[in-house]
């Protein structure tokens, strides 16, 4: 077994009960494990057989399997109610750790290097823990693990495999470990929360020729630096300045010789929203831009744009819930972040286009200890004593959704045990 020692926590864990408190040292074991054998989208065996092998030594209905490498798992309360789904996602990405810890990834190459092996941790430890209170909610819990979201995207397969449906889920929350906001608060906000993410692929074509007879070529790198230029006119004279969008071209490569004019570019870029509005319309302009550019000085191109993930928006129901939870658990408005924005894109949103849900930010930098490198970086990590936190915040949203719905849908009353375990205000859970 890998070491689990607890540091001493630097943030008030007076909001979490004290039996999620003590599956600390596993959610820690079941990370670094995790994080020892990253696997990238729809190969995540590894990972999968461990949490099946889990769920199993609880007594956990789970399918494996689903969209390749998914796992889903369904854990029933004390009677008929709501269903709501719980996400993790699992991959990791194709990065070399540089990281100097007993745990580092062992798979050359692979790093869990954006926190997906805490979503997994997390989401075991509250399967571990539901599977145990089983009297404390009604209706069902479902648990996605998803493979890909980095990559190509787990969640439209999973979608399509049935997972929101027998029983037919009535909404959906997530979380992700997020090293932009300090250790311990929650950024959570209805409506737009995440970019839509597009990208794009462009040849431009010219006529090569010696740098010394500009006037008989095209030159293909002129061409491609006035479409970079004119392709930021899109956000700044398009755009509706009160919106929020970006293009980005990331990669740009041409030539061959300092004397040589080069024949032929490629530049790649990608496009970021968050108004469903405007889903079409930057693949139209992009193009329009470089059919025009190229026009204008004899070129011709070729444009591959594609769709990757929509904008991923908090249904504000599902919000409020999710914001109500936090406020339990953090026990201070301070600690709940609601302009928590970010141009990160999330195949969550896939999901949420076809369930009401919310998805939100658990911050896990912590720079006294070295833990603030942002996602994807190859120094990447977090403060574990975040994972307990993260526990708490979805058995609560288990309690508030299924056990309060459960009540409306029927007409009838609470329990004394349910009207006990249930948060309130700034009320404390049942230890």
């Amino acid at each position: 077994m890998i070491s689990a020692s607890v540091t001493p926590p630097a943030i008030d864990l007076s909001g979490v009960r004290l039996e999620i408190r003590a599956l600390q040292p596993q959610l820690v074991e079941w990370r670094r494990r995790l994080h020892q054998r990253p696997e990238l989208g729809f190969k995540e065996q590894l990972t999968a057989q461990l949490i099946s092998q889990q769920l199993t030594s609880w007594g956990i209905e789970h399918l494996p399997g689903v969209a390749e490498t998914g796992v889903v798992a369904t854990i029933p309360g004390s009677k008929p109610g709501p269903v709501l789904a719980i996400r993790a996602d699992m991959d990791a990405l194709p990065i070399q750790e540089l990281n100097d810890v007993p745990y580092r990834s062992q798979h050359d190459g692979v790093m869990h290097a954006c926190g997906h092996d805490g979503h997994t941790a997390i989401a075991l430890g509250v399967a571990k823990y539901l599977a145990s209170h089983q009297q404390d909610f009604a209706g069902t819990v479902k648990i996605l693990f998803q493979p890909a979201e980095e990559g190509p995207g787990g969640a439209k397969p999973m979608i399509a495999a049935g997972v929101l449906a027998n029983p037919e889920v009535d909404a959906i929350i997530g979380l992700h470990l997020w090293n932009n906001l300090p250790l311990g608060r929650i950024g959570v906000r209805s409506g737009p929360l995440m970019a839509a993410v597009e990208m794009f692929e462009a040849h431009i074509l010219g006529k090569g020729g010696h740098g010394a007879m500009p006037h008989q070529t095209i030159d293909a790198i002129v061409v491609s630096a006035q479409i970079v230029n004119a392709l930021q006119t899109i956000v700044a004279r398009n755009v509706d300045p009160i919106k929020s969008a970006v293009v980005t071209i990331g990669e740009l490569y041409a030539g061959t010789a300092k004397n040589i004019i080069a024949d032929t570019a490629r530049m790649k870029g990608t496009v970021r929203y968050f108004d469903p509005a405007f889903e079409g319309y930057f693949g139209q302009r992009v193009e329009q831009i470089i059919a025009g550019v190229c026009q204008s000085h004899g070129a011709s191109y070729e444009l591959n744009y594609w769709s990757f993930y929509p904008p991923l928006i908090n249904d504000a129901g599902m919000a409020e819930l999710v914001r109500s939870v936090a406020l339990d658990v953090v026990e201070t408005p301070a600690g709940v972040v609601p302009e928590c924005q970010t141009m990160g894109g999330e195949d969550m949103a896939f999901f949420l286009q076809q369930v009401p849900g919310c998805y939100f930010f658990l911050g896990s930098a912590n720079p006294d200890k070295g833990l603030a490198y942002p996602h994807h970086h190859p120094r990447f990590d977090f403060d574990e004593i975040v994972l307990h936190v993260g526990v708490e915040m979805f058995v609560r949203c288990v309690e508030k959704f299924c056990v309060g719905r459960a009540d409306r849908l029927s007409g009838g009353s609470l329990s004394a045990h349910s009207m006990a375990t249930m948060p309130k205000g700034n009320s404390k859970p049942s230890q």
